[in-house]
């Protein structure tokens, strides 16, 4: 009826009003102030001047590739992790309530914290993870000193933080699948592997496509973990440097905003279409 719709436009707008002012708004805003130059009081029209610096600047596209690296391999380790863990929990731990709060403790924890103590744990003098390397006379690499490990050492940390949110939401995923499906299955004499790539994973198909939606996007702002890995900075030589951590910089500490947001634009691109594409892909696996 349309007085109700007036009452439902009546309850709307509240919420209308917040998106929009701290979603729509700033949107717009940094696509605007990708096109101006000059300090953030100061800012005149320069048109694509900022496009063409970030184009030609090998910082920004050593940034790109490391957060591209980061997505592809951080995003599917630590979601199949997270499924094997999830699927282990609820069919063989009796105290699964347990399980689920430790594991989903690290995702109501500080970054910065977490990130502290990962610090030391990575550590290639006194670290926990060297010791234990070393103990099996395997290499122990410089994980926070050594430049070309400063990637693989953000995604181990991005792997581990990750599993977190996806073990919960997948142990409740787990929870709504029909127990009646895997009683016929047991008739029929099914085995686990049966049942769980049969009965199980095309269940999760929603489940799945929604966490790799929020963790490609996740993984694309990565910023936290980087500052707090690295003390603040972007490893040695920026040599861990992320999309999100090049805006910062180009923002806080240069002093660019212009040039700032035309990346924070392009990586706005960047995410809409990795995650159009990881959308569509999703649709075709869960139609077959």
């Amino acid at each position: 009826m349309k007085s109700n719709q007036k009452k439902a436009w009546l309850f709307l707008a509240p919420t209308i009003i917040f998106v929009t002012f701290f979603s729509i708004y700033p949107i717009l805003r940094a696509f605007v102030m990708s096109f101006q130059s000059g300090s953030l009081i100061n800012l005149n029209w320069s048109g694509l001047s900022n496009y063409q610096y970030i184009f030609s600047d090998p910082e920004f596209w050593r940034a790109i590739r490391n957060t591209l690296l980061y997505a592809l391999i951080s995003v599917p380790v630590a979601l199949a992790i997270s499924i094997m863990l999830a699927w282990f929990i609820f069919s063989r731990v009796k105290h699964k309530s347990f399980f689920e709060t430790t594991f989903f403790m690290p995702y109501v924890t500080s970054t910065i914290a977490i990130g502290i103590v990962f610090r030391y744990i990575f550590n290639g003098e006194y670290g926990m993870l060297n010791f234990l390397l070393r103990a099996l006379h395997l290499p122990a690499p410089n994980w926070i000193d050594d430049p070309s490990m400063s990637v693989t050492t953000i995604i181990i940390f991005g792997v581990w933080t990750s599993l977190a949110f996806n073990i919960v939401i997948l142990m409740g995923a787990l929870r709504n699948i029909d127990p009646n499906y895997y009683t016929i299955a047991d008739m029929y004499g099914a085995t686990g592997t049966e049942k769980f790539w049969r009965i199980t994973m095309p269940q999760l198909v929603p489940t799945i496509a929604f966490l790799l939606t929020m963790n490609i996007i996740a993984a694309f702002k990565i910023y936290t973990s980087v500052y707090a890995l690295f003390n603040g900075q972007a490893g040695v030589g920026n040599s861990a440097t992320t999309a999100v951590f090049y805006i910062y910089n180009k923002f806080q500490i240069v002093g660019t905003p212009g040039v700032a947001m035309a990346a924070t634009v392009v990586l706005f691109i960047i995410i809409m279409f990795v995650t159009f594409l990881q959308r569509k892909m999703m649709k075709k696996i869960g139609g077959q």
